[in-house]
Protein backbone atom coordinates (compact mmCIF):
# COMPACT_ATOMS: atom_id res chain seq x y z
CA UNK A 1 0.00 0.00 0.00
CA UNK A 2 1.31 3.15 -0.92
CA UNK A 3 0.02 6.93 0.32
CA UNK A 4 -0.96 7.86 -3.74
CA UNK A 5 -3.15 4.79 -3.30
CA UNK A 6 -5.19 5.92 -0.38
CA UNK A 7 -9.02 6.55 -1.41
CA UNK A 8 -12.11 6.70 0.62
CA UNK A 9 -14.61 3.61 0.33
CA UNK A 10 -17.00 3.75 -2.05
CA UNK A 11 -20.19 6.00 -1.04
CA UNK A 12 -18.70 7.18 2.03
CA UNK A 13 -18.73 11.09 0.24
CA UNK A 14 -21.81 11.73 -1.59
CA UNK A 15 -22.43 14.69 -3.60
CA UNK A 16 -24.72 17.89 -2.52
CA UNK A 17 -27.65 17.96 -3.77
CA UNK A 18 -27.53 21.20 -5.84
CA UNK A 19 -31.27 22.85 -5.68
CA UNK A 20 -33.36 25.67 -7.61
CA UNK A 21 -31.78 23.78 -10.60
CA UNK A 22 -34.87 23.39 -12.79
CA UNK A 23 -38.39 21.45 -12.60
CA UNK A 24 -36.45 17.96 -14.01
CA UNK A 25 -34.51 17.91 -10.99
CA UNK A 26 -37.24 17.41 -8.91
CA UNK A 27 -35.50 20.29 -6.94
CA UNK A 28 -36.79 23.02 -8.86
CA UNK A 29 -38.86 26.51 -8.07
CA UNK A 30 -38.91 26.59 -4.32
CA UNK A 31 -35.81 24.04 -3.44
CA UNK A 32 -37.48 22.03 -1.11
CA UNK A 33 -38.90 24.92 1.33
CA UNK A 34 -42.68 24.55 0.40
CA UNK A 35 -44.35 27.77 -1.00
CA UNK A 36 -43.76 31.67 1.63
CA UNK A 37 -43.67 32.01 4.77
CA UNK A 38 -40.53 32.22 7.19
CA UNK A 39 -38.82 29.06 6.55
CA UNK A 40 -39.01 29.58 2.84
CA UNK A 41 -36.55 32.93 4.18
CA UNK A 42 -32.80 32.65 3.89
CA UNK A 43 -31.35 33.23 7.32
CA UNK A 44 -34.13 31.40 9.37
CA UNK A 45 -33.96 28.66 12.31
CA UNK A 46 -36.39 28.22 14.88
CA UNK A 47 -34.87 26.61 17.55
CA UNK A 48 -36.80 24.32 19.63
CA UNK A 49 -39.68 25.01 17.59
CA UNK A 50 -41.54 21.32 16.97
CA UNK A 51 -44.30 22.86 14.52
CA UNK A 52 -46.95 23.85 17.82
CA UNK A 53 -46.40 20.72 19.59
CA UNK A 54 -45.19 21.83 22.88
CA UNK A 55 -41.28 22.11 22.68
CA UNK A 56 -39.09 19.48 24.44
CA UNK A 57 -37.86 22.39 26.72
CA UNK A 58 -41.31 23.47 27.45
CA UNK A 59 -42.24 19.93 28.41
CA UNK A 60 -39.67 19.03 31.36
CA UNK A 61 -39.98 20.11 34.75
CA UNK A 62 -37.78 22.98 36.19
CA UNK A 63 -35.05 21.39 38.72
CA UNK A 64 -32.57 23.06 40.49
CA UNK A 65 -31.16 26.57 41.97
CA UNK A 66 -28.79 28.59 41.37
CA UNK A 67 -27.55 30.75 44.19
CA UNK A 68 -25.90 34.18 42.59
CA UNK A 69 -24.57 34.54 46.57
CA UNK A 70 -22.11 32.07 46.29
CA UNK A 71 -18.46 32.36 46.65
CA UNK A 72 -16.17 29.97 45.41
CA UNK A 73 -13.09 29.79 47.18
CA UNK A 74 -9.74 27.82 45.79
CA UNK A 75 -9.59 24.80 48.57
CA UNK A 76 -6.08 23.58 49.64
CA UNK A 77 -5.41 20.40 52.14
CA UNK A 78 -3.11 20.68 54.96
CA UNK A 79 -1.39 17.98 53.51
CA UNK A 80 -0.67 19.19 50.69
CA UNK A 81 1.22 22.22 52.81
CA UNK A 82 3.30 19.93 54.61
CA UNK A 83 4.68 18.62 51.05
CA UNK A 84 5.54 21.90 49.79
CA UNK A 85 6.85 22.92 53.20
CA UNK A 86 9.00 19.97 52.86
CA UNK A 87 9.91 20.40 49.47
CA UNK A 88 10.95 24.12 50.07
CA UNK A 89 8.48 25.67 48.22
CA UNK A 90 6.32 27.45 51.14
CA UNK A 91 8.41 29.52 53.71
CA UNK A 92 6.90 29.36 57.29
CA UNK A 93 9.00 32.37 58.62
CA UNK A 94 6.01 34.67 57.03
CA UNK A 95 2.24 34.44 57.28
CA UNK A 96 0.91 31.62 54.13
CA UNK A 97 -1.57 33.83 52.76
CA UNK A 98 -3.12 33.19 48.82
CA UNK A 99 -0.51 34.31 46.99
CA UNK A 100 2.45 32.48 48.57
CA UNK A 101 0.03 29.02 48.16
CA UNK A 102 -0.13 30.38 44.65
CA UNK A 103 3.33 30.53 44.36
CA UNK A 104 3.89 27.06 45.96
CA UNK A 105 1.97 25.56 43.14
CA UNK A 106 -1.19 24.68 45.95
CA UNK A 107 -3.60 26.27 43.80
CA UNK A 108 -4.72 27.00 40.04
CA UNK A 109 -5.86 30.06 39.35
CA UNK A 110 -6.86 31.74 42.63
CA UNK A 111 -10.62 31.86 42.69
CA UNK A 112 -12.65 35.05 44.21
CA UNK A 113 -13.56 34.06 47.41
CA UNK A 114 -9.61 33.34 48.10
CA UNK A 115 -8.47 30.09 49.48
CA UNK A 116 -10.29 28.17 52.09
CA UNK A 117 -8.07 25.64 54.10
CA UNK A 118 -9.29 21.93 55.06
CA UNK A 119 -8.41 19.58 57.33
CA UNK A 120 -7.03 16.46 54.98
CA UNK A 121 -3.49 15.37 55.70
CA UNK A 122 -1.34 15.87 58.65
CA UNK A 123 0.84 19.20 59.56
CA UNK A 124 3.40 18.95 61.43
CA UNK A 125 5.16 22.67 61.02
CA UNK A 126 4.22 25.57 62.69
CA UNK A 127 2.83 27.92 60.42
CA UNK A 128 1.18 30.85 60.31
CA UNK A 129 -2.06 31.36 58.06
CA UNK A 130 -3.77 34.36 56.35
CA UNK A 131 -7.05 32.80 54.39
CA UNK A 132 -10.70 33.37 53.57
CA UNK A 133 -11.69 30.20 55.39
CA UNK A 134 -10.60 26.84 57.14
CA UNK A 135 -12.94 24.14 58.27
CA UNK A 136 -13.07 23.35 62.01
CA UNK A 137 -11.13 20.52 61.63
CA UNK A 138 -8.02 22.20 59.57
CA UNK A 139 -8.02 24.97 62.58
CA UNK A 140 -7.95 22.38 65.08
CA UNK A 141 -5.15 20.56 63.21
CA UNK A 142 -2.45 24.36 62.95
CA UNK A 143 -2.93 25.18 66.32
CA UNK A 144 -2.00 21.34 67.22
CA UNK A 145 0.95 22.05 65.30
CA UNK A 146 1.93 25.34 67.41
CA UNK A 147 0.72 27.32 64.28
CA UNK A 148 -2.25 29.74 64.10
CA UNK A 149 -5.37 31.09 61.74
CA UNK A 150 -6.69 34.12 60.88
CA UNK A 151 -9.47 34.41 58.99
CA UNK A 152 -9.54 37.57 56.47
CA UNK A 153 -12.69 39.34 57.02
CA UNK A 154 -14.81 39.67 53.44
CA UNK A 155 -15.56 43.18 52.19
CA UNK A 156 -19.23 42.99 52.28
CA UNK A 157 -19.29 41.88 56.50
CA UNK A 158 -16.52 44.78 57.02
CA UNK A 159 -18.02 47.66 58.50
CA UNK A 160 -17.99 50.82 56.40
CA UNK A 161 -15.23 53.34 56.48
CA UNK A 162 -16.27 56.58 58.43
CA UNK A 163 -19.58 54.92 59.46
CA UNK A 164 -21.37 56.51 62.29
CA UNK A 165 -20.80 54.34 65.78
Amino acid sequence: MNLNDLRDNVGARKKRLRVGRGIGSGKGKTAGRGVKGQTSRTGVAIKGFEGGQMPLHRRLPKRGFKNIFRVEHSEVNLGLVQKAIDAGRLDVSKPVDAEAMKAAGLTGKLAAGGVRLLGRGELTAKVEFVVAGASKSAIEAVEKAGGKVALLVPAESAPEAGAAE
